[in-house]
């Protein structure tokens, strides 16, 4: 037999061992989760007295449009990053809500030292991104160690540490501690990052830059990927994830996995307001984008904390950002937008719970039904003894 028809074999039976039913299970959840959505979406639509499929039509064409895309792949990023962050701590069981207030903190600081600091353009940006994350780490590690120590849960105790931070910004934001005064406005900003640091873009659409920062968001999401599914510490996290009870019991010290997974959750939360100083505005200021962290939340439940799952609920996000305007522009209640995107997780949540569900019954079926065999078999074998 030669090798080519030695491959195609090989082939072949690995898809014989494809679980065709695993298969359509996963590809029916998100599949009912978008015809759910949009069913409700038009529902609401109707009841405004509004026509959906103009609304949608409306949303396709102007997020079709080249500056747009660029626009969506900018707030992607953003999203991306703040997802990752959240998946992280959810893969441990961890709810971390404090990313707004970790992003903020480590967004500020990094303009801070990137005012201050005059060095080489490469070395300063790995500075600030490496001040970022320690900044991100640090403020959720103050969660961490409260839940390991006392008990607390991190849920109360992160979104404190929101309003802390933003407390701590305001008092610091100021032209007698670490910021200055703008001429001509009411705005407070932090000193300038030197031109020679600025992130490199991709290239300009219209007036629409690609952030470069979109490199950095692929790689936090590739070593998300392969720290979980290819290392030690990942298979811990997993595990003491799902069973903390099994996860001691196998060893693992489960108090430093959840401090860890804080830490680190926290230093992907650093990198959030990156894009926005780096390869926007330069400085931080107090409008400087907020809320990012809780629009992380959503966009983890959407993908379903995977990466490739991320992706697309950060994609779909920026494309909601972008599209959202267009629609009041033609008539179109600005809270349809926000409608649009609380179903769309509602309905994911619901959707793979679901299957889920479908899917263990299908399983625990199965199982009976075989082992029902095994038992009929094993009375006509005792008879045929007999």
């Amino acid at each position: 037999m030669s090798n080519l028809q030695t491959g195609e074999a090989g082939l072949a039976g690995r898809l014989k061992r494809i679980d065709k039913e695993r298969v359509l299970l996963a590809v029916a959840a998100p599949v009912l989760a978008v015809v759910a959505a949009m069913v409700i979406t038009s529902l609401v639509l109707l009841a405004s007295g509004k026509n959906p499929f103009t609304a949608f039509n409306t949303m396709i064409t102007y997020g079709s449009y080249a500056d747009s895309q660029v626009f969506i792949l900018d707030r992607a990023t953003t999203y991306y990053l703040a997802g990752i962050a959240v998946a992280f701590g959810f893969r441990m069981n961890l709810f971390n809500i404090g990313v707004d207030g970790q992003y903020r903190m480590a967004a500020f600081f990094a303009a801070v030292v990137g005012g201050a600091v005059t060095l080489p353009g490469p070395l300063e940006i790995i500075l600030l991104i490496v001040v970022a994350m320690l900044v991100g780490a640090m403020w959720a590690g103050i969660a961490g160690y409260l839940k390991v120590t006392r008990g607390v849960s991190e849920v109360i105790s992160t979104i404190m540490l929101n309003a802390i931070a933003t407390s701590i910004i305001a008092y610091l934001l100021n032209p007698h501690r670490l910021a200055q005064a703008t001429n001509g406005s009411n705005t407070i900003t932090t000193k300038p990052i030197p031109n020679s640091a600025h992130f490199f873009i991709f290239s300009t659409v219209g007036t629409q830059p690609l952030w470069g920062f979109l490199v950095i968001a692929v790689l936090v999401g590739v070593l998300f990927h392969l720290v979980l599914s290819r290392t030690r510490f990942g298979f811990d996290l997993r595990a003491t994830g799902r069973s903390e009870t099994a996860a001691l019991a196998s060893g693992v010290n489960v108090k430093r996995m959840v401090l860890t997974s804080m830490l680190v959750s926290g230093a992907i939360a650093g990198l959030v307001g990156l894009p926005q100083l780096l390869n926007a505005s330069y400085q931080y200021s107090s409008d400087f984008p907020e809320g990012i962290g809780f629009t992380g939340i959503s966009v983890a439940l959407i993908g379903r904390n995977n990466p490739v799952g991320v992706a697309i609920g950060a994609l779909l996000f920026g494309f909601f950002d972008r599209t959202g305007n267009q629609l009041q522009f033609a008539g179109f209640q600005p809270e349809i937008t926000l409608i649009m995107e609380g179903t769309i997780v509602i309905c994911v949540v619901v959707a793979y719970e679901v299957v889920r569900r479908y899917g263990l019954r299908r399983q625990q079926r199965k199982v009976g039904a075989k082992l029902a065999a095994q038992e009929t078999q094993a009375a006509l074998t005792q008879e045929a003894a007999a």
